[in-house]
């Protein structure tokens, strides 16, 4: 400690104190000018320039039950997410949870998603995009295989949802009309279609509704066989054989999941099958007008990209597919006892869409 008592000296040591103060600082003062980010506002001690960390985005999934439209719709999401910049396992989480086909798990999981509070939930199918709207109120929520959005009550508008939910519906509206109408000109005995529905699905009853609407136009009758699980499929599809020339289904998750029972029977009996889903076709219905589940998946995954890059669900169109053609089983025809005519591949726009034709 510095003890002089003189004036003249007290000023001169305080001058080489500033002298040396000022020597200590220019370097600290350059060493700051350096590339180090600024830590202005930060608290003592924390890493100001440590690499900013990538945030993990969290996806929940909820699907009512495994068959291929379904999965195929969840693997073109996926991969739509991918192309996006979300990549499963680097900035990507994803809670997949299946329903098995139960109503109590169905909405157990849209709960456990909304407690989870997701950075987005993708629900598929009808019964599960229910529950999740239902229980998920904060999070934004996208559907997909979603035939009639309005009647099922997840949006009040197909143009503006508004909230936070908006999707992809799985329908063309004129998907069902054209089957309809090519069953008539096509298959001139058929009097009567037989409809295999679980008329608790709302996407399976808007479709006869309009299926129905369609034939009646052509004088065909809809006889209906109902079902509440897979397992009544069978015995359903039985007891269409005698009162039906022909067998339809929709987009209904009940039926679809049990439809090996309803080809079974249409090629034992041979009684033409028609589906609502190209899945279905490829294996063994011999036509719809449709699309590739898969793209139809892929387009509600950008949906979801944008929402995830800020855009706002409720501002953003409810979407449809935009590719509809008619798709034929060469293969199935054949075994049900139908020749495809030159009739029916001239309403084909992509003669690709003719599948299983021999060589």
């Amino acid at each position: 400690m510095f003890t002089l008592h003189q004036t003249g000296g007290h000023r001169k040591l305080k001058t080489s104190l500033k002298i040396v103060s000022l020597l200590i600082a220019v370097p600290l003062v350059l060493a700051g000018c350096g590339t180090k980010p600024s830590t202005e506002g930060q608290s003592a001690g924390s890493a100001s320039n440590a690499p900013e960390a990538k945030k993990t985005v969290k996806v929940g999934i909820s699907q009512i039950v495994e068959h291929p439209s379904l999965n195929a719709t969840r693997e073109g999401f996926l991969a739509a997410l991918k192309d996006g910049g979300f990549v499963d396992k680097e900035n990507l989480q994803v809670d997949y949870q299946n329903a098995q086909g139960d109503s109590t798990n169905n909405l157990t999981i849209g709960q456990k998603f909304a407690a989870d509070k997701k950075d987005l939930v993708f629900a598929i199918a009808t019964p599960s995009a229910q529950a999740v709207v239902q229980n998920v109120k904060d999070t934004p929520v996208l559907f997909g295989a979603v035939t009639d959005p309005l009647s099922a009550k997840l949006v009040t508008s197909l143009d503006k949802p508004g909230g936070n939910v908006t999707g992809a519906a799985d329908t063309h509206p004129d998907a069902v009309p054209k089957l309809m109408d090519f069953i008539a000109s096509e298959f001139p005995k058929v009097k009567t279609v037989g409809v295999v529905v679980n008329e608790g699905e709302p996407n399976a009853a808007f479709m006869v509704k309009t299926a129905e609407a369609a034939l009646a136009k052509h004088n065909v009758k809809v006889v209906k066989a109902s079902v509440a699980n897979p397992s009544d499929v069978k015995q359903a599809a039985e007891s269409l054989v005698g009162r039906a020339d022909a067998i339809y289904i929709t987009l209904d998750n009940t039926v679809v999941s049990g439809v090996e029972s309803i080809i079974k029977v249409a090629t034992d009996k041979k009684i033409p099958f028609f589906s609502s889903d190209r899945d279905t076709v490829e294996k063994g219905a011999i036509a719809t007008y449709g699309f590739k589940y898969y793209d139809h998946g892929y387009q509600a995954g950008k949906m979801a990209v944008e929402i995830l890059k800020g855009a706002k669900p409720g501002d953003m169109k409810v979407s449809y597919p935009d590719k509809l053609d008619l798709i034929i089983n060469a293969a199935a025809a054949k075994a049900q006892g139908v020749e495809i005519t030159d009739s029916m591949k001239a309403k084909m726009q992509d003669k690709n869409n003719l599948l299983n034709a021999a060589k």
